[in-house]
Parts: C-alpha cells; structure tokens; sequence
C-alpha cells in the first residue's frame, strides 16, 4: 500500500507546491485563453465595428490621422487582424509562439503611443499595453501548454 504525502511548510502546514502544484498546466491555459478572447474585442471593433468600435474605414482614418501612420487603413487591418485573430489563435493554443509573438510586437508599438501619457492605464499610459506585451511574450517562450491544440495536433515550432 502506497501512502502519499504532502510537503509540508513552517507549522506543519501543507505547501501551496503540495496544494496546488499539479495545477500549474490549468493556470497557464487559463491566462492563454483569457488573454486571446480579451484581445479578440478590440480586434473586432477596429474591423467589423463591433463592441461600440468604428470599423476598418473609420479606424484607418484615426490611425492615418491622430497616430501619423502613412497608411492608416493597412495599419488598422493589421492590428486589428493581430488582435481577433491572434487572439483567437492564441485562445485556441494553435500556432500559439506565432500568434503570441504577433501579439506582442503590436502591443509593444502600440504602447508607444501611449508613453507621453504617463503610467497608469486610466490615464491613457502604457501600463495595460506593456502588460499585454508581456503576456503575449511569456506564451512566445512557453508555447501553448499542455491544452492547446497544439500540443492535441503536435504542432512543435
């Protein structure tokens, strides 16, 4: 008979680790797939007008307009194609590095336009741009986990 314990920590209590350890592949799926179905909004506002957005034409023209892009409508069809889109490939862990990466370099260049405007996300900063960026990185490194169609289609790059 096999008898399975559980670390124990100061006071004779159980870990966190002995708690919660086996849990580690449900966390990371969870971040992954809250982060593409955040992401997939805004990419449905900049092309379909959706969610209270303005649409592709509108949007180009903020892009072109307010952001100085010299191709405004190309720009807002590539961020918003990396936001539903990647945030659906990266929802679903398929072709997880490649989406997260895309998500990442937009993010990234998105919060640059967010830099005059302090820290703080409530005051139009970088603070929710740059954590994204992060976000979107730390699945570029990891991949999509052990639930993700990737790993259901062993789909290794």
């Amino acid at each position: 008979m096999t008898t399975q314990t559980t670390a124990q920590g100061p006071f004779g209590l159980p870990t966190l680790e002995g708690i919660l350890g086996g849990y580690s592949d449900i966390g990371t799926t969870l971040t992954r797939v809250a982060a593409g179905l955040f992401l997939m909004p805004h990419g449905a506002q900049k092309l379909f007008g959706w969610f209270g957005g303005y649409g592709l034409e509108a949007t180009g023209q903020f892009f072109a307009g307010q952001l100085g892009f010299s191709n405004g409508y190309l720009a807002a069809l590539g961020a918003g194609s990396v936001e539903f889109f990647g945030g659906l490939l990266l929802a679903l862990g398929l072709f997880t590095r490649s989406a997260a990466i895309a998500v990442t370099v937009m993010l990234a260049v998105a919060s640059t336009f967010h830099f005059g405007t302090g820290f703080f996300w409530t005051d139009g900063g970088w603070e929710y741009p740059i954590l994204w960026a992060i976000v979107g990185f730390s699945f570029a490194l990891k991949g999509g986990g052990r639930y993700s169609l990737d790993q259901k289609f062993g789909i290794k790059y």
